[in-house]
C-alpha cells in the first residue's frame, strides 16, 4: 500500500509540475510573440523553477524536464533574433544571471551561452569553460545531472574541435577534451551519489530508475569519441587515463560496469589494442561485485573482431603482446575477486581462447595455456555440478574442435584432457560425443597409436564405466547410440604404415576390453574388421612379407584377434563371436594359412557345440559355417573332410525336420565347388540330397501324424532345384531319371487326399517345371540334356 501510495503522491507532484510549466508556458508565448524580452525572462524562469522539485523519482523528473526542455529551445531561437528583443548577445548573457534562483539562472545561463557561441563574440572555449564552471552552483544529484546534461546537450555541436566552426587559435581540442572530461566528471558524481533508500521494494525500483539515467553519463564518453582532434596519444596520455581515473574512484558497481562498458564500445579498437595495458589495468581496482567477466569478453571480442578485419593488422597484436597482457589480466581479475563463482572465472577462459584462436589460430601453445589455466582454476575441486558452468566448460572444450577441422591438433593439446577430467560423468559423455562428431564431420583420421591413446582417453566416458556411473538408469537407446558412435570411430583411425596401424589396434584394444560385456558387443566387431583390413593389407604387398619376427605380420594379427574374440564368450554374445570367428576364418584362407583358418573354424564349431541353444540361432550359425566353408579354398583333404563331416552332422540334428533338411542340402555345395578343380564329388552331393530327400519325407509323415495332413510340398520343391542345379552343372550322379522320379513324387504328394492345399508350393513348383520347358526349348547341348526329362 504504502509503494501505491507513494506512487499516487508522485502522478500528483508530476501533474502540479507539468501544470505549472504549461502556465508559465503560456505567458512566455505571448511574451515572445510581442518581443518583450523582460517578460519572457520572468516567466521561462518561473517555467523552469518547476525543475527545483525533489519530490519526483527519476522517471518522472525526465518528464517534467522534457516539458521544459521544449520551451527553452523555443526560447533559444528568440535569444538568436536580436533584432527582436534589441539586446546584444554580451549584454544577455550578463542580463540572465539575475535570476532569482539558481537553477533557472543556468539553465537560461546555459541557453544564452549557445547563442553566445554560435555568435562568435567570445572564443568557444571561454564560454563552455564558464558554464562547466557556473554548473557546479547545483549539487542535488537529480537536479545536478539534468542540467548537466542539458549544458553536454546544447553545446555538443558547439565545440572547438578540428575543422570546427568555433576552432580557435592554439591548442583547442585540448580546451573541447578537458570541457567535455569536466562535465563528465561531475556528472558520474551526481550520478554515483543519488542515494538508493527505503523499503528493498523502492530500492529495487529506485535502482532501475538509476540504472535508466546512465546514459546521461554515458553521453559524454560518445562526445569525447567523436572529437576529431583526439588522436592516439592524446587518447593515450589524457582521456583514458581520466576516464579510467574517474570510474576507479567512484567505487560505484553500477557506475564502473557502465562506464567500462560505454568505454569499450564508443572508443576504436586501435586505441584499446594500444592502451590494452593501461585499460586492464583498471579491471583488479574495480568492486568485487562488478561483472567484470562480461566487460573483459566484450573487450576480447571487439579485439578479435579487429584483427579479423585485415591481415595487415595481425603484427600489431603481436607487437603489444596482446594475449599475453590480457592472460594476467584475466588472472589477476580472478585471484582479485576471490569469491568470483567458477562460472564466471570459466566465462572469462572462454573468451580469452575465443581470442585466441581468433587471432593466433598458429599458436597451440598460447591455447594449450588457456587450458592450463582453466585446470588450475578448476584444481582442488569436486566435479563441477553447476550447470551454468559445466556449459562453460563444454564451450571452452568445443571452440577448438570448431576451429580445427583436424582432430589431431586437438589432440595435441596436454591439457585438454585434464579440463575434461573435471565434468561430471553425464557431461563428459556428452562432450565425448562432441569430439565423435567432429571427427565424422570433419572427416578426419587419426593415424598415430600415441594420438588414438590420448583420443581415447577423452571418450573414456563411453568406452568403459566411470566412477559413480548410475547403474540401470541408462537409457538403451541412448547407450546404442553412443556405442555406434564410438564404433565409428575406430573405422577412421588408419596408418599407411603397417607396424604403425597395428601399434594403433593395439592401443585401441587395451581401451575397449575395459568396456564390460555391455559395450564389448558394440566394439570388438570394428577393431576385428579393421584388424582384418590390414591383414589383407599386409597379404597384398609387393615384394617379401614381413618375417615372423616382425609383429606385423598377418600370423600375430590373427593371434591377436583370436584373443580379442575368445572375450564375447564372457558377454556374452556366442552368435556374434561365431560370425567374427569364421569372418577371420575367411581372412585366413585369403593369406592361404591352413592352420590358422583351421583354428577359427574349431572355434566356431565350439562356439556352436557349447554356447548355442536357441534353434532359430543354431539354423541361422549352421548356414553361416557352411557358407563360409563352401568359400574356403587352403584345405588339404583330410581337414576339409573333417569339417564338412562335422557341418552335415550338425545339419543333421538340428531340432526342426525342415531346417535340418534344408541344412543337409546345402550342405551339398561343400561337395561341389564351381569354380574350383578337385573339389567335384558327385556321389557325395547325390548323399546329400538323396539324404535331405529322406527327412522332406519324414517331415511329411510326422505332419500327417501330428495334423492330419501332410503338408506342403515345398521341401521337395527344394529338393527338386538342387537336382536341377548339379544336373545343369555336368554332375553324372544326378540323371534325368532321378528328376523324373523326384517330379513325379511332388506331383503325386499334390494329388494325395491328406495334401494341405498352399498356393505358394504350387507356384514355386508351376515355376521350376517352367524352367524345365525353357531349357528343352533353348536347344543346344543343354536343351538336349533337358529333353530327356518328361513333363
Amino acid at each position: 500500500m504504502m509503494l501505491s501510495d507513494a506512487m499516487e503522491d508522485e502522478d500528483k507532484w508530476l501533474a502540479e509540475g507539468v501544470a505549472g510549466i504549461q502556465h508559465n508556458a503560456y505567458y512566455m508565448h505571448r511574451a515572445l510573440d510581442s518581443n518583450n524580452l523582460r517578460e519572457a525572462l520572468k516567466y521561462s524562469a518561473q517555467l523552469l523553477s518547476e525543475l527545483r522539485t525533489s519530490r519526483l523519482s527519476p522517471h518522472k523528473y525526465y518528464e517534467l524536464y522534457m516539458r521544459a526542455f521544449d520551451e527553452l529551445r523555443k526560447l533559444e531561437v528568440f535569444f538568436k533574433e536580436e533584432e527582436r528583443h534589441g539586446c546584444s548577445v554580451v549584454d544577455l548573457y550578463e542580463l540572465v544571471q539575475h535570476a532569482g534562483n539558481i537553477l533557472p539562472r543556468l539553465y537560461l545561463l546555459c541557453t544564452v551561452g549557445s547563442v553566445y557561441i554560435k555568435s562568435k563574440e567570445a572564443p568557444a572555449k571561454d564560454v563552455l569553460k564558464d558554464l562547466v564552471e557556473m554548473c557546479r552552483g547545483v549539487q542535488h544529484p537529480i537536479r545536478g545531472l539534468f542540467l548537466r546534461s542539458y549544458l553536454a546537450q546544447i553545446s555538443r555541436d558547439k565545440l572547438p574541435d578540428i575543422g570546427s566552426e568555433y576552432e580557435g587559435d592554439g591548442d583547442t581540442v585540448m580546451d573541447a577534451v578537458e570541457f567535455v572530461l569536466q562535465n563528465f566528471s561531475e556528472m558520474n558524481k551526481l550520478w554515483v551519489r543519488m542515494e538508493v533508500q527505503g523499503p528493498t521494494r523502492v530500492r529495487v525500483k529506485m535502482e532501475k530508475e538509476r540504472n535508466e539515467l546512465r546514459d546521461l553519463v554515458g553521453k559524454n564518453l560518445h562526445v569525447l569519441s567523436q572529437i576529431e582532434g583526439i588522436d592516439l596519444d592524446l587518447y593515450k596520455e589524457t582521456v583514458l587515463p581520466r576516464v579510467l581515473e574517474q570510474v576507479v574512484n567512484c567505487k560505484d558497481e553500477l557506475a564502473q560496469y557502465y562506464l567500462m562498458d560505454c568505454l569499450i564500445q564508443v572508443f576504436p579498437d586501435e586505441y584499446h589494442l594500444q592502451t590494452l595495458e593501461t585499460l586492464l589495468g583498471a579491471c583488479p581496482q574495480l568492486q568485487p561485485t562488478v561483472d567484470i567477466k562480461t566487460v573483459l569478453s566484450q573487450l576480447m571480442e571487439r579485439l578479435s573482431s579487429y584483427a579479423a578485419s585485415s591481415p595487415e593488422v595481425l603484427p600489431e597484436f603481436l607487437q603489444v603482446e596482446a594475449f599475453s597482457k590480457l592472460s594476467n589480466a584475466i588472472g589477476k581479475v580472478i585471484e582479485t575477486q576471490g569469491d568470483m563463482p567458477i562460472v564466471g572465472a570459466i566465462t572469462l577462459y572462454v573468451s580469452l581462447l575465443t581470442f585466441t584462436l581468433r587471432v593466433h589460430p598458429d599458436r597451440l601453445d598460447y591455447v594449450d595455456q588457456v587450458l592450463g589455466s582453466c585446470v588450475k582454476k578448476l584444481s582442488n575441486k569436486p566435479k563441477l555440478e553447476d550447470s551454468r558452468a559445466t556449459k562453460q566448460v563444454v564451450a571452452l572444450l568445443s571452440a577448438p574442435l570448431e576451429k580445427y577441422s583436424d582432430i589431431v591438433t586437438s589432440l595435441t593439446l596436454s591439457n585438454y584432457p585434464r579440463v575434461m577430467d573435471h565434468l561430471d560423468n553425464e557431461t563428459n559423455k556428452i562432450m565425448a560425443m562432441v569430439i565423435i562428431q567432429s571427427i565424422m564431420t570433419n572427416h578426419a583420421y587419426v593415424s598415430s597409436a600415441d594420438k588414438v591413446d590420448v583420443l581415447f582417453e577423452l571418450i573414456k566416458g563411453l568406452i568403459k564405466d566411470l566412477e559413480g556411473d548410475p547403474e540401470d538408469e541408462l537409457d538403451e537407446e541412448d547407450f546404442n547410440e553412443e556405442q555406434n558412435s564410438v564404433s565409428r570411430v575406430i573405422h577412421v583411425l588408419y596408418n599407411d604404415d603397417p607396424e604403425e596401424m597395428l601399434k594403433i589396434i593395439l592401443t585401441v584394444r587395451k581401451h575397449i576390453m575395459a568396456g564390460g560385456p555391455k559395450r564389448l558387443p558394440f566394439t570388438i566387431p570394428p577393431l576385428v574388421f579393421s584388424a582384418l583390413r590390414l591383414v589383407r593389407r599386409l597379404h597384398n604387398q609387393d615384394g617379401d612379407v614381413a618375417g615372423e619376427e616382425d609383429p606385423a605380420t598377418p600370423k600375430k594379427i590373427f593371434q591377436l584377434l583370436n584373443q580379442t574374440i575368445e572375450a564375447l564368450s564372457y558377454v556374452p554374445a556366442p552368435e556374434l563371436a561365431l560370425r567374427l570367428y569364421l569372418q577371420c576364418a575367411e581372412a585366413a584362407n585369403d593369406c592361404d594359412l591352413e592352420p590358422v583358418a583351421y583354428e577359427f573354424f574349431t572355434q566356431a564349431f565350439l562356439l556352436y557345440e557349447e554356447e548355442i541353444a536357441d534353434s532359430k540361432a543354431q539354423v541361422t550359425a549352421i548356414h553361416l559355417i557352411i557358407g563360409t566353408l563352401q568359400r574356403t579354398h587352403v584345405f588339404g583333404v583330410e581337414n576339409r573332410d573333417t569339417l564338412t563331416h562335422k557341418a552335415t552332422g550338425y545339419s543333421a540334428k538340428l531340432l526342426k525336420k525342415p531346417d535340418q533338411c534344408r541344412a543337409v542340402y546345402a550342405c551339398s555345395h561343400l561337395f561341389w565347388v564351381d569354380d574350383q578343380d578337385g573339389i567335384k564329388d558327385g556321389e557325395r552331393v547325390l548323399l546329400c540330397l538323396k539324404r535331405a530327400l529322406r527327412i522332406a519325407n519324414a517331415a511329411q509323415q510326422m505332419a500327417s501324424v501330428a495334423r492330419g495332413s501332410s503338408g506342403p510340398v515345398t521341401l521337395f520343391v527344394e529338393i527338386l532345384n538342387k537336382y536341377l542345379y548339379y544336373f545343369e552343372k555336368g554332375n553324372p550322379q544326378i540323371t534325368s531319371g532321378a528328376i523324373q522320379g523326384l517330379i513325379e513324387l511332388i506331383k503325386t504328394e499334390m494329388q494325395s487326399d491328406t495334401a494341405t492345399p498352399d498356393q505358394n508350393s504350387d507356384a514355386f513348383f508351376t515355376c521350376t517345371l517352367r524352367y524345365i520347358q525353357f531349357q528343352k526349348q533353348k536347344g543346344g547341348a543343354m536343351g538336349e540334356k533337358f529333353e530327356t526329362i518328361k513333363l
